[in-house]
C-alpha cells in the first residue's frame, strides 16, 4: 500500500469516527437506541467512506501542495 492510501485511510477513519461521535451527541435519541438502529450503521459507513475517499484525498492534495510549492 502506498503512502497516499495510508494517509487517506488514517485521516479518513479519524474524520469519520470523529463526525459520528458528534452526530451521536447531537441527536435526541439515547445512545442505545441509536446503536441498535440500522440507520446508525449506514451513517457510520457513509461517514467513513466520505472521510477516506473525499476528505483524505483533499488533505493529501493540500499536504503535497505545501511540500512542492516554490518559495520566493
Amino acid at each position: 500500500m502506498n503512502d497516499r492510501w495510508k494517509y487517506q485511510l488514517k485521516m479518513g477513519l479519524f474524520w469519520g469516527i470523529f463526525m459520528n461521535f458528534f452526530m451521536i451527541l447531537m441527536d435526541d435519541k439515547t445512545l442505545i437506541e441509536q446503536v441498535y438502529s440500522i440507520d446508525f450503521y449506514i451513517r457510520v459507513l457513509v461517514y467513513i467512506a466520505v472521510g477516506v475517499f473525499f476528505m483524505g484525498y483533499i488533505t493529501w492534495k493540500e499536504k503535497n501542495g505545501k511540500l512542492f510549492t516554490w518559495s520566493s
